[in-house]
């Protein structure tokens, strides 16, 4: 399979889930401005990012489950590289590790849900969409 059509390309280069072509967000995820903020359509494809309203809020489970990745990933480095550490040091590196990557983390985790229900179509709109809904629907 070529790199480009895996979802992991998606993920990886944040672009559309559907053509992994056009732009996922609408800035940067340190863009606090804009943090997490989507573009409603691809502007490659022209298909719509959100199926339904409140579609991205399953991203939370997702979010959850990266930082708790992220602060396990902290506490194994303290512990091998600083076992005598205290635990008001350990918690405060992982506090300030989850902050710095928050954004990240939060970008990550729509973009991610977002692969997971949408799959790679191709530039091209095929018949069946065509016939549902009208080109920027």
């Amino acid at each position: 399979m070529e790199w480009k059509r895996t979802r992991l390309h998606s993920i990886v280069t944040f672009t559309c889930p559907y053509c992994h072509e056009g732009a996922f967000f609408v800035s940067h995820p340190y863009d606090l401005k804009h943090a997490g903020d989507l573009h409603k359509e691809c502007s490659v494809c022209h298909r719509r990012y959100s199926i339904e309203p409140g579609f991205y809020y399953g991203a939370m489970y997702v979010a959850y489950a990266l930082a708790v990745a992220w602060s396990v990933s902290i506490y194994v480095a303290m512990a091998v590289l600083l076992p005598n550490a205290s635990l008001l040091m350990q918690f405060g590196t992982i506090t300030i590790g989850l902050v710095l990557v928050g954004p990240c983390l939060y970008a990550l985790s729509k973009i991610i849900w977002a692969n997971l229900f949408f799959g790679y179509r191709g530039v091209e709109r095929t018949k069946e969409e065509l016939t549902v809904a009208p080109k920027g629907r």
